[in-house]
């Protein structure tokens, strides 16, 4: 059986013990079957790419949160200042994302944060197009797109 079925045997196993089914209970099983999947791993020595990929997970979503909220800053500080300090561009992105699933979770992840959009892609799929409010330097988007969010979301994907 896999990790993530153990865990989940385990949340099971939590909120019948507790007898209280509730999605909070749940969630509360679910992270203490991972420690306890955790600890049987160190006792074990068994290596599951199973808690790898759990804290790349994390990882992301908190490296996405810092990036959103950032981005919310700049746009709200460029909309109340009266002067506009944006650079809109459209800028080609080279990808290292290969299958559907990749470039499409990256497009929506770009389109998600404020001030960036994507636009399309190029129909060999090695480009993303991104029309971006902040970008006087495109050569810094690029780098901070392909070394960002496109870094991280392939290291969680792959």
């Amino acid at each position: 059986m896999s990790t993530f079925l153990w865990n989940i045997f385990l949340a099971m196993v939590w909120v019948a013990i507790t007898e209280q089914f509730t999605g909070t209970n749940l969630v509360i099983g679910f992270v203490l079957g991972y420690l306890i999947l955790g600890f049987a791993r160190v006792t074990v020595a068994t290596d599951s790419p199973y808690f790898r990929k759990g804290w790349q997970s994390i990882s992301f979503v908190v490296y996405f949160l810092k990036e959103m909220l950032l981005a919310n800053l700049r746009v709200a500080y460029d909309v109340v200042t009266p002067t506009y300090y944006m650079r809109p561009a459209v800028v080609a992105v080279p990808l290292e994302a290969k299958t559907d699933v990749e470039i499409t979770l990256l497009a929506m992840v770009i389109t998600l944060t404020p001030g960036t959009l994507s636009l399309d892609v190029s129909t060999d799929r090695k480009v993303l197009y991104i029309h971006a409010m902040f970008a006087a330097d495109p050569e810094a988007l690029r780098h901070e797109i392909k070394d960002g969010f496109e870094r991280r979301l392939l290291e969680l994907l792959r």
